[in-house]
């Protein structure tokens, strides 16, 4: 069994909505809505569980019905971190799913992941127990010495980035978040459960990500949605006008 994994639990206040990042609107559809209809259309992906704050449990339940995301069996409050969110909403699975299925993990304010990212980072797994969605960098980077300057260079060859989804083992990744638990490091360090796994001297796997996957942090990310929308709705449009049928044939 493949999971979905979304997390909805942030607070959004870089973006300054009055309401959490996941569910303000673009185009008068929330932009959870818009995440959660990527992992209902993936082929591979067998059900979904979404992690949320406390607060907006009904409110992830009327988006689910409203658009028809039948795929999503569980709902689970989040914790009072990123971390914890997900360390939650990976134990809530223990009992319900198998040592050897496998989980993709999605920020639930990533409506732009490919499908054939999340196809690759299922097959990597599979093979590898792990996949992290995964980018070379292009810009020229450092270390900085402080907020205001530095004097150490990075060769930007030797770096990867780190994308949307990231996919685990579901039994490793359970042992992970436990072990790390026991050995209080949960907090210790970058609240990523990449972060976990290196921590732990764990090895992790790069799996493809072939687009510019816009994660909705600032206000001038929900721009760049929208112009996303923009386009596929006009590419949609082109394709009908040389093939016939409708527009939806071709979102």
């Amino acid at each position: 069994m493949n999971v979905g994994i979304i997390l909805a639990g942030g607070t959004g206040t870089r973006v300054g909505a009055g309401v959490p990042k996941q569910f303000v609107k673009v185009r008068e559809k929330p932009i959870l809505a818009y995440t959660l209809e990527i992992f209902q259309n993936n082929d591979n992906i067998d059900v979904i569980e979404v992690v949320c704050h406390k607060d907006w449990l009904d409110e992830v339940e009327n988006i689910c019905a409203l658009y028809g995301i039948d795929k999503k069996k569980w709902t689970c409050a989040g914790g009072t971190s990123f971390q914890e969110s997900t360390m939650r909403g990976v134990f809530n699975l223990k009992g319900k799913i198998n040592e050897d299925d496998i989980v993709v993990i999605s920020f639930g304010v990533s409506p732009m992941t490919p499908q054939k990212d999340i196809d690759e980072s299922i097959r990597i797994c599979s093979e590898y127990g792990n996949a992290i969605a995964s980018t070379d960098i292009d810009l020229c980077t450092c270390i900085k010495d402080d907020e205001y300057s530095t004097t150490q260079n990075i060769v930007r060859e030797t770096l990867k980035g780190f994308a949307n989804p990231w996919t685990f083992k579901f039994g490793e990744l359970c042992r992970v978040y436990e072990e790390a638990a026991d050995r209080g490091i949960l907090n210790a360090i970058e609240p990523h459960t990449t972060s976990l796994y290196l921590a732990l001297g764990k090895r992790l796997w790069f799996s493809q990500s072939t687009a510019v996957q816009c994660k909705i942090t600032h206000k001038a990310d929900l721009d760049m949605f929208e112009g996303y929308l923009l386009l596929q709705e006009k590419r949609a449009e082109e394709n009908k006008k040389k093939s016939g049928g409708t527009v939806n044939d071709y979102l």
